[in-house]
C-alpha cells in the first residue's frame, strides 16, 4: 500500500500540465485584443495620467499656451508671410474706392490672419460686381480680380432710377435718365424681373426709329410700348412680341401711329382697338356732322 501511495505521488509531480489559472493566463495571452491593451492602452493610460497631473498646474498650462504662441507668431511674422498692399483689377474710380471701404484691411498684415473666402464674400456683397476672385500674390500683395455688372437698361421705380443688368440685378442708383441715353427705359413694379423680355420688345421697336421713349410695366402682368406724342401700344399678356410686330407691320403698310392715335389696344388679340386723340375725335365729329347735314 505504501508503494502506491508513493507511485501516484510520484506521478503527480510528473504532470506537466499547468494550473487552471496559469492555464487562463496563458490563454488570455493569445487573445489579439488583449495583447493589444497591454502593447499599446497601458502605456497611453500612463502617459495620459502623467500628462494631467502635469498639466493640473495652472501656471504650467500658461507656459505652454504662452510657448505655442510664441512659436505661432515667429512663424506668421516672417517677412514672406507679410501681405503689404492690396492691388484691385477690374475696377476703378468710385467702384474701386467701394472695394477698399468693404474690406478695410491696415498693411502689412500676416497672410494667416486673412480670411479670403469672407473678403470674396464682402466684396461680392457691393451690387454692381458680379464676380471676385481674391488671393494672395507673391510679394506680399493681395490681389482682387472683379468682374462688374454690365448695365443694359435703366429701371425708373418708386425711390428713383437705377440701372439693371440683364438678369435683373440691381447694379448702381443714377440721378439723371439722361446720363444714360443709350439704355433703353423700362418702369413699373416688376419690370426688373422681366428685363430679358423687355430687351426684346427693345429690339423689335427699334424699326420705330427714335420714337421709342421705354417700356411701362404695368399690374407686373404685362407691357405698355410708350411712344413719343404720347403715343401708347397696349400689349397683351401673352404673345406680346408678336403683337408689336403686327403693329409696326401695320405702321409700315398703313402708317397708323403717324396719324393722330393716341392708344393702339392690343389686349384683346381678336378685337384690337384704336383710340385717337380728342382734337381728331372733334375734328370727326364735326365731319360727320356735315356729311349728315
Amino acid at each position: 500500500m505504501l508503494s502506491l501511495i508513493r507511485s501516484a505521488q510520484a506521478a503527480s509531480k510528473a504532470d506537466p500540465a499547468p494550473s487552471r489559472w496559469a492555464w487562463r493566463m496563458q490563454r488570455l495571452m493569445l487573445t489579439p485584443g488583449f495583447r493589444l491593451g497591454l502593447r499599446a492602452g497601458v502605456p497611453f493610460c500612463l502617459t495620459l495620467m502623467a500628462g494631467t497631473i502635469f498639466l493640473s498646474d495652472p501656471d504650467r498650462r500658461a507656459a505652454i499656451a504662452d510657448g505655442v504662441a510664441e512659436a505661432r507668431a515667429s512663424i506668421e511674422e516672417r517677412p514672406e508671410f507679410m501681405v503689404k498692399v492690396m492691388a484691385i483689377d477690374g475696377a476703378e474710380g468710385a467702384l474701386a474706392a467701394e472695394i477698399r471701404a468693404a474690406v478695410p484691411i491696415e498693411f502689412p498684415l500676416s497672410s494667416f490672419d486673412l480670411n479670403l473666402e469672407e473678403l470674396r464674400a464682402d466684396i461680392t456683397a457691393i451690387t454692381a460686381i458680379k464676380k471676385a476672385n481674391v488671393r494672395i500674390k507673391p510679394g506680399g500683395i493681395l490681389q482682387i480680380d472683379v468682374t462688374q455688372r454690365t448695365p443694359v437698361v435703366v429701371w425708373r421705380h418708386a425711390e428713383g432710377l437705377a440701372l439693371i443688368d440683364r438678369s435683373g440685378a440691381h447694379v448702381t442708383e443714377v440721378a439723371r435718365r439722361a446720363d444714360h441715353p443709350t439704355l433703353p427705359l423700362i418702369a413699373g413694379e416688376g419690370a426688373a424681373r422681366r428685363v430679358p423680355e423687355a430687351l426684346k420688345l427693345v429690339q423689335a421697336a427699334s424699326a420705330l426709329g427714335n420714337r421709342l421713349r421705354g417700356l411701362v410695366r404695368v399690374g407686373e402682368r404685362r407691357w405698355d410700348v410708350v411712344l413719343d406724342r404720347d403715343q401708347r401700344i397696349l400689349l397683351p399678356e401673352k404673345g406680346a412680341l408678336q403683337a408689336l410686330e403686327r403693329v409696326i407691320a401695320l405702321e409700315s403698310a398703313e402708317e397708323v401711329l403717324t396719324r393722330d392715335v393716341t392708344r393702339v389696344d392690343l389686349r384683346l388679340a381678336r378685337r384690337p382697338t384704336v383710340r385717337m386723340s380728342e382734337q381728331a375725335t372733334q375734328i370727326w365729329w364735326e365731319i360727320k356732322g356735315a356729311s349728315g347735314q
